[in-house]
């Protein structure tokens, strides 16, 4: 195409693509019998039905690939695919009849080119070949005619799509607006206003007051939906005391450990390697307070990552183990050797041996290996409480008769602690409904749970009497953050005027080269946009929750057109509205072709593929 790959979307190309290769994919697809030769007609260009079998088939097949299993054409239809696949094929044929109406096509010569650069048309040697030429079009269920007829359409519709899209600029104004708008930063000076700063004391609410502000807010006092649950639970934890561990396994498990157990002698090291004897000598020599091993491993553009071991034990050095474990916690030596080449060693830090007898590491044995067991206690248990629970059971009849412990909670979400932090129960509890019946559900730790649902209590406001402190502190903040407004109003008059922050006894900060996604810890979410819409010397107040910020805008500071990163930026800028206009542009187009052309539909010959392909 004219447009090269930086000028179109990944989008739009492959919409592109898929209207290039039309009729060509679907390999094994079979012709479709019967007097239907097409299923939609664009001017004098017909969508064939084998066309339009191939094209769908290929598109359920892909579908079909990327979720692993078989796709039926009930699953294709409701998923859309075989409007997607009729409407690419529709605008197709569009753009052919508008080629043939201007006359638009491309001489044998051009489709001989393409032909011998079609992959599968080529033998071992990358040369055409004939027998692979005529494979692959039996495959597809065409003729040679018919493939190079096609291949002509083809060729003529990129090239009236490559001059429908190709050359779409933007003038540098739109660019720029948009860097402004992405790029700009402001420098601005800001004080808190808070309680202290009032000037008068809050009033005291009335009842009415009170009320009124209950009722403004009614949302914040309303209990959320409760569902009241019975539930019978069980968790390794609850039962880990009750399970016997023998001698016998805890010794077996410490054995099968031992190398976790006792550790040798280890360093932590790092490792410059060499391509010579000689280098890695020249490189210890260089070695002073001044040019440290760092500067080094900088020389070879790397990183201490890139050169670290980690721990390492005397048998992990090999033959360079007697050096590196005689050497004192910041020494480099070396040249020692390594499986790369010689190398010189810094060591970090001196890792003594441990070692943990059986009768110290006996008590976090006993605890893991009993959880073990209880893991394998509850799925024998959980059978035998399903089976009961299907027999008719209640869980207060499974909590008496095993291990499980009964318990309610009124659950809703965001409710937490114990069974509720589960996020197996929560799934469950928000899916419950007064007609299911108890079943074992696992929990993540290896527990289980089976669960009833009582009742449901709708959403319900809270009594102002028993909320009256909430409503009361509601109220204060909210009437403080009035006062202070007002007050803040005033001072910001003054510093517009002349006035500093500090003459008016406030404490200000400066913030410098914010842009609009900056974020500043403990301000309100408002703030920036309040600033990008200042001009310099502009102040204002912001309103917080019983605060207020006072702003005074100091620079505007432009986009740096030098910085490598905005250049890039204004390129992918240009790219992204260049294939936003080459979109809208094909779009209409197409549409419009069609139009003229006229489009007509043969819904049976349509339904008569979708049967084919059930």
């Amino acid at each position: 195409m004219a447009m090269g790959k930086g000028k179109l979307s990944k989008t739009f190309i492959w919409i592109l693509m898929g209207l290039l290769i039309v009729g060509l994919a679907g390999f094994g697809a079979t012709s479709l019998t019967g007097n239907a030769r097409s299923v939609a007609t664009v001017g004098e260009e017909e969508v064939t039905t084998d066309a339009y079998l191939r094209n769908l088939r290929r598109e359920i097949n892909a579908f079909a690939a990327q979720t692993g299993r078989a796709v039926p054409m009930s699953e294709a239809q409701m998923l859309g695919l075989d409007r997607q696949v009729l409407a690419q094929l529709i605008t197709a044929r569009g753009l052919d009849h508008e080629a043939a109406r201007i006359g638009l096509s491309v001489g044998d010569d051009v489709v001989a080119e393409q032909l011998l650069q079609v992959p599968s048309f080529q033998g071992a040697d990358g040369s055409f070949n004939r027998e692979a030429y005529s494979f692959a079009l039996r495959n597809q269920g065409l003729s040679e005619a018919e493939f190079e007829e096609q291949l002509r359409d083809d060729t003529a519709r990129t090239i009236l799509q490559s001059a429908l899209i190709a050359g779409n600029t933007l003038p540098d104004t739109y660019i720029d607006t948009l860097l402004a708008y992405t790029g700009e930063t402001r420098d601005f000076t800001w004080a808190r206003l808070t309680g202290s700063n009032l000037q008068t004391g809050l009033p005291e609410p009335s009842d009415a007051d009170l009320q009124a502000y209950y009722d403004d807010n009614i949302a914040n006092y309303t209990l959320p939906e409760l569902r009241d649950i019975t539930y019978a639970w069980i968790t390794p934890a609850m039962i880990v005391d009750t399970v016997e561990v023998d001698e016998d396994a805890l010794r077996a498990a410490y054995d099968e450990r031992s190398d976790e157990f006792n550790l040798p002698e280890r360093r932590l090291v790092e490792r410059l390697v060499f391509s010579t004897e000689d280098a890695a000598s020249e490189a210890a020599a260089r070695l002073n307070e001044t040019f440290t091993f760092e500067d080094l491993v900088a020389e070879r553009g790397l990183d201490l990552a890139d050169v670290d071991m980690g721990d390492v034990t005397r048998d992990t050095l090999g033959d360079a183990a007697e050096g590196v474990f005689a050497a004192e916690t910041g020494d480099v030596v070396g040249p020692l050797p390594s499986s790369l080449g010689p190398a010189l060693y810094r060591v970090n830090a001196v890792l003594d041996a441990q070692s943990t007898s059986f009768e110290d590491a006996r008590p976090a044995l006993r605890g893991e290996l009993a959880l073990d067991r209880a893991r394998r206690v509850i799925e024998t248990l959980a059978q035998t409480i399903d089976d009961e629970l299907a027999a008719g059971a209640t869980l207060e009849e499974i909590a008496e008769t095993t291990e499980a412990q009964l318990g309610q909670i009124d659950w809703f979400p965001g409710a937490d602690g114990e069974i509720a932090a589960y996020d197996a129960f929560r799934d469950a509890a928000g899916a419950l409904t007064a007609e299911d019946f108890p079943e074992v559900i696992q929990l993540g730790d290896g527990g289980v749970f089976a669960m009833r649902l009582n009742r449901i209590q709708p959403p319900a406001p809270q009594p102002l009497e028993d909320v009256i402190d909430q409503v009361r502190q509601g109220w204060d903040t909210r009437e403080q953050t009035a006062q202070l407004m007002a007050q803040a109003e005033g001072l910001a008059a003054r510093i517009a005027n002349g006035g500093s922050f500090e003459s008016l006894g406030l404490t200000s900060q400066t913030e410098t080269g914010l842009g609009r996604n900056a974020q500043i810890a403990d301000l309100p979410a408002g703030l920036l946009t309040a600033v990008f819409e200042m001009g310099v010397g502009d102040t204002r107040a912001v309103a917080g929750i019983g605060e207020v910020i006072l702003l005074r805008l100091d620079a505007i500071n432009p986009v740096d057109r030098n910085d490598g990163d905005i250049e890039m930026l204004a390129q992918a800028l240009r790219n992204q509205a260049s294939n936003s206009i080459a979109e809208d542009l094909f779009r209409a187009y197409a549409t419009d072709v069609q139009r003229r052309a006229g489009v007509e539909i043969n819904q049976p010959a349509i339904n008569a593929v979708h049967a084919l392909i059930q």
